[in-house]
């Protein structure tokens, strides 16, 4: 009877383990369009041109106004030259404020001023950014190619899952 018990919570205590620690969490339909493609999760993006915070669950711009960090639903006028479809995205995921390490962040990132290397939601191919209707450049293509972004799982029409753009780790 002990060894049954014994065993009993010994099977237990392995099946808590193993399901704490099966954890998705998939955000693709709020993104922002002009967010690159080949993430299913994003937390934070970081725009080193600007450097400016997005943060994706609440859609707010993190941004420096003096020595306070600011959020607002839109990027302030000095931002209006920036083009958010094509400058580079840092995709920061696991981080708590990760504005509060800005310097970390301005410093690593820094070689990615004025990149222009990745294709934004908007203008994807890939089926899995189609479920979002709200935006009509995704209706619009479905409409136009009615023979493409079927049959291959998901992965787009080179069969990649990002574009080839060998991203999709949740760094970049």
């Amino acid at each position: 009877m002990k060894k049954l018990m014994t065993l009993l919570i010994a099977a237990t205590v392995f099946t808590v383990t193993a399901n704490a620690q099966v954890s998705v969490s998939i955000n693709i339909g709020t993104q922002p369009v002009w967010g690159p493609t080949g993430y299913d999760h994003v937390d934070y993006y970081y725009l080193p041109d600007a450097d400016v915070y997005y943060y994706v669950p609440e859609k707010v711009y993190i941004y420096q106004n003096g020595n306070t960090w600011r959020r607002s639903s839109s990027l302030p006028a000095r931002y209006k030259n920036i083009d958010l479809y094509q400058a580079h995205k840092v995709v920061i995921n696991n981080v708590d404020k990760p504005y509060l390490n800005h310097a970390q962040y301005q410093k690593q990132y820094a070689s990615f001023k004025g990149k222009h290397d990745q294709t934004p939601i908007r203008d994807s191919k890939e089926e899995k950014y189609f479920e979002n209707r709200k935006h009509p450049q995704h209706s619009q293509w479905v409409k136009d190619h009615p023979d493409q972004g079927k049959g291959n799982n998901g992965k787009g029409n080179n069969g990649k899952g990002n574009n080839g753009n060998g991203k999709g780790n949740g760094r970049h």
